[in-house]
């Protein structure tokens, strides 16, 4: 059944099962581009953790309506533990990727890091008026979020984390106790190191191309996290965090 993020108070505004809503232009064109007509059941989430069924009265250019029935409380394919991805900007359209498929294998956060290595400079002026370029990707790579969202079938939108540079993003206090470093470098497997812990939340970090510096692994070290390795293959970075995650998940769903 195809799935449709519905943004809004919907799940709250039900005074009963079913509900007539309103959809905005957003909605309307997804719903024309899958070619969805009257009548035609599909599924809603509104990014918070809930779901219902929807079923479209009607549609015109700019607006319609739909009725949601079964609006319920759906978090079935949510981890119960929070991975933070602190993904080193990458070139072209490997971020893309990258956040696309680390949605789809259930992170909960992503954190884009301008590097030493990063390819890619996303640095604007204060002065600009116009958004700057971080602010376009930002926005185009939730719009990726969203996207990946539907197609998984997840209720949950991941946090998408403001463009950040590595050294205030490492040295900044975090919640989480258990952080990570990916790296070549690493003595220790990722695999080892996780499966001896209980499940909970963590900050997976991930180079960009070429990596971290010495420097950046240094200032990690020293602010509490865990230099760690996948192995003894190099693997390109559009490739490790999604390795990693699936470690974890593959260590910890997995486990009896």
């Amino acid at each position: 059944m195809s799935q449709f993020y519905l943004p809004g108070s919907w799940a709250i505004e039900a005074k009963s099962d079913q509900l007539i809503y309103p959809i905005e232009l957003d909605l309307v064109h997804h719903l024309r581009v899958r070619r969805i007509q009257n009548n035609e059941l599909f599924q809603v989430f509104d990014g918070l953790g809930n779901s219902a069924k929807a079923i479209l009265v009607e549609l015109n250019s700019k607006n319609g309506l739909i009725k949601l029935s079964e609006i319920r409380q759906n978090t079935e394919n949510e981890p119960l533990y929070k991975i933070s991805l602190a993904q080193g900007l990458a070139g072209g359209d490997k971020m893309d990727w990258i956040i696309e498929k680390a949605v789809e294998i259930g992170v909960k956060e992503i954190a884009p890091l301008q590097c030493e290595r990063s390819v890619v400079k996303l640095v604007s002026s204060q002065k600009e008026k116009a958004p700057s370029r971080a602010e376009k990707r930002h926005e185009h790579w939730r719009g990726i979020i969203q996207a990946s969202c539907e197609q998984c079938e997840r209720t949950i939108l991941p946090i998408l984390q403001p463009l950040e540079d590595f050294h205030s993003y490492i040295t900044k206090a975090h919640s989480t106790q258990i952080k990570i470093l990916l790296s070549p470098n690493g003595h220790s497997p990722l695999i080892d190191f996780v499966s001896g812990l209980i499940p909970q939340d963590m900050i997976l970090a991930i180079g960009p191309e070429g990596g971290f510096s010495p420097a950046e692994e240094s200032l990690a070290k020293a602010n509490g996290y865990q230099i760690l390795s996948l192995g003894k293959r190099v693997l390109r970075t559009e490739t490790a965090g999604i390795v990693a995650i699936t470690a974890v998940h593959t260590a910890w769903e997995l486990r009896k």
